[in-house]
C-alpha cells in the first residue's frame, strides 16, 4: 500500500462473482493498483432481514443486493476512478437484471459510505450517462444510495472465479467502453 487511508467502495452490478473478479483483474491487490481487498455479501435490504444467506437472497424477499465490498488506497487509486470503472463492467440500464440474471439482488447500485462520495457518485453517473448512454437514448437506473448493513456472503462465494475459472459469469461483465 501507498500510505493513504484505507477507504471503502461498495457496488452492485449483478452476480458479485463476476463483479469482484473483474475488479480484482483490472486492480489487482499484488500490482499495486488502489485496491487493498475486496469481500462479495449481500446489503441494501430489509431491516429486518438481518445475516442473510445467499439462498433467502435469491428468493428475493430479502430485498439484498448481491454486491462488492472494496477497500481501496485512494493515493493510488481515486473513488471516482472505481465509480467510472463500475459503469464500465455491467448494463445499469437494466432494472433488476445484468444478463439472463434476474431479481432484485442483481440491481445496479452504489451504496455510498460518505456524503464526499455520495457527490462523487452523482457527478461520475451525470457524465457517464451524457458521454455513453444519451447517446443511445437509454438511461442509467442505477440506485445510489447510503452504504447500511453489510454482511460478508458464504466463504465459497469469496473470489469464487479465481477458485473456479470456468465457474458462471455474467456476459454483462466485461469492459463496455
Amino acid at each position: 500500500m501507498s500510505g493513504g487511508t484505507p477507504e471503502i467502495a461498495t457496488f452492485a452490478a449483478g452476480c458479485f462473482w463476476g463483479v469482484e473478479h473483474i475488479f480484482l483483474k483490472y486492480f489487482p491487490p499484488a500490482e499495486n493498483k488502489g485496491i487493498i481487498k475486496t469481500a462479495v455479501g449481500y446489503t441494501g435490504g430489509k431491516e429486518d432481514s438481518k445475516n442473510p444467506d445467499y439462498r433467502t437472497v435469491c428468493t428475493g424477499s430479502t430485498n439484498h443486493a448481491e454486491a462488492v465490498r472494496i477497500e481501496f488506497d485512494p493515493s493510488v487509486v481515486k473513488y471516482d476512478e472505481l465509480v467510472e470503472f463500475f459503469y464500465r463492467i455491467h448494463d445499469p440500464t437494466t432494472k433488476n437484471q445484468q444478463g439472463n440474471d434476474v431479481g432484485t439482488q442483481y440491481r445496479s447500485a452504489i451504496f455510498y459510505h460518505t456524503p464526499e462520495q455520495l457527490e462523487i457518485a452523482k457527478r461520475v453517473t451525470e457524465e457517464v450517462q451524457k458521454k455513453h448512454f444519451d447517446p443511445k437514448g437509454k438511461r442509467i437506473v442505477t440506485e445510489i444510495v447510503p452504504a447500511g448493513e453489510w454482511w460478508d456472503a458464504e466463504d465459497y462465494h469469496q473470489k469464487y472465479l479465481f477458485k473456479n475459472p470456468t465457474g458462471y459469469q455474467c456476459p454483462n461483465h466485461r469492459l463496455h467502453w
